[in-house]
């Protein structure tokens, strides 16, 4: 038998608009909206988690000095419009 995880409730005002979106959903997919809450809460740390991760490694890249000046960033953005464009500045 599988273990249940402990749970806790976690209560929210959201826009009605919002509910009624969740509300749709919940019937359309045949899910409570307790499921639906949670998917949504779950991919949206995920993705805070993974910014956060990105950040610091940014930031320690930064802190090494492996940069791209502005100038070589911005010559090759502009070139992107020409029939030569410049390799990706490294």
């Amino acid at each position: 038998m599988a273990h249940s995880a402990e749970t806790r409730v976690v209560t929210a005002h959201v826009p009605l608009l919002l509910a009624e979106k969740v509300d749709q959903l919940a019937l359309r997919l045949e899910r409570s909206k307790g499921w639906i809450i949670k998917q949504a809460l779950m991919a949206w740390v995920d993705q805070e988690e993974e910014r956060s991760r990105l950040t610091l490694e940014a930031m320690a890249d930064v802190d090494a000095g492996r940069v791209i000046d502005h100038q070589s960033v911005q010559a090759w953005a502009d070139s992107l419009d020409s029939d030569n464009p410049l390799p990706v500045p490294e």
